[in-house]
């Protein structure tokens, strides 16, 4: 059995980090919370999570509830996800890698001891304190790139602008609660349509486009928690694609990997 790579995490920025690992030959586990707060659901492993099994681009993944279960899913080409006991679990399971793709934007603690490269991703992670190496994950010159001192850019604030949208792109609970929505992921709305319902507080669409992703029915909301992503481009394709920035980090994290030659036997076994 080849050696595994631990990955925090089950949204699209973590799923495709998983997705070039997968390509590249790499086993790996995925550790998903059990309420997974993802919106981009179409291109996330950890919808596994909610539907047992799933796929984004051409690799399946289900969901584990073991390490036997875990490896025989990874013998049969796909992808296992289990819901994250707790960083215990991450001490036992003696993984080469860590890659923590969570998105937390906040300091982590550290699990460097624990593993022979320890890779974050983002805000929160500083080289020598809490990771071995970052991987920045701000859109701009600097994305995907890997960092072996430092830190990653801080938390902006600002969502990322597509087709010069960027906070209005982003949907955001109004109140505490439960998400209330006929719409689908796909689906096409318009400026003024009221996209879904928090209690008696509507989310109206501020423009046209495709409703890129939508949390989980089933996940309890916050005020001011991300709940939907709407895409002005109006290109529905996009809805199961995987981003580019995703694909950008992922190949920040092989190439961090592949740097250390005591870790390229990981996909020789």
């Amino acid at each position: 059995m080849k050696k595994i790579v631990a990955i925090r995490g089950g949204g699209d920025l973590a799923s495709g980090i998983a997705l070039r690992l997968h390509r590249a030959g790499f086993s790996m586990i995925m550790l998903e919370r059990e309420d997974p707060l993802t919106v981009r659901r179409n291109v996330a492993f950890g919808q596994a999570v909610f539907d047992g099994k799933t796929h984004v681009a051409e690799v399946n993944a289900s969901k584990v509830a073991s390490m036997d279960e875990a490896f025989r899913t990874i013998s049969e080409g796909a992808i296992p996800v289990i819901v994250e006991p707790g960083d215990a679990f991450l001490e036992n399971l003696e993984a080469q890698v860590i890659v923590d793709g969570r998105m937390l934007k906040s300091r982590v603690p550290s699990l460097m001891d624990k593993t022979k490269l320890l890779i974050g991703i983002g805000p929160g992670f500083t080289v020598g304190k809490n990771s071995h190496a970052v991987i920045e994950s701000q859109r701009g010159h600097n994305l995907g790139r890997v960092l072996w001192q430092g830190s990653a850019a801080a938390d902006s604030g600002v969502p990322g602008s597509i087709a010069n949208q960027n906070v209005d792109r982003v949907l955001r609970s109004p109140a505490d609660g439960w998400l209330n929505s006929d719409k689908k992921i796909g689906d096409s709305v318009q400026r003024g349509e009221t996209i879904a319902n928090v209690g008696e507080s509507e989310i109206i669409a501020a423009f046209d486009g495709i409703l890129r992703g939508l949390i989980h029915e089933n996940v309890a909301l916050k005020s001011g928690m991300k709940i939907g992503d709407l895409d002005p481009r109006n290109d529905v394709s996009y809805v199961n694609s995987v981003s580019d920035k995703a694909l950008a980090i992922g190949g920040g994290v092989l190439e961090a990997i592949l740097s250390r030659p005591e870790l390229r036997e990981m996909i020789q076994q």
